[in-house]
């Protein structure tokens, strides 16, 4: 398992633990139909680890201006 997964920093980052799964999901797949990463793959990292960084770097997240999704601080 992924470290990251285990704390609350990334599951805070994105408001919850569905958005989150929502956004893994999204990003995999374009990992899988070949998108590139944000991120510098190092030997021997998986997709999913790829997609953690990208999110742990800022470089995805939702975009909460285009849809309805509330932002983490207006969940409060």
């Amino acid at each position: 398992m992924i470290e990251a997964l285990k704390g609350e920093e990334i599951i805070n980052k994105v408001g919850g633990r569905f958005k989150l799964t929502a956004l893994i999901q999204k990003r995999m797949l374009e990992l899988m139909q070949g998108g590139r990463p944000y991120v510098q793959r190092k030997k021997g990292m998986t997709d999913m680890e790829v997609v953690i960084q990208e999110i742990l770097e800022d470089k995805i997240g939702i975009d909460f201006e285009k849809s309805d999704i509330l932002r983490p601080e207006q969940l409060k």
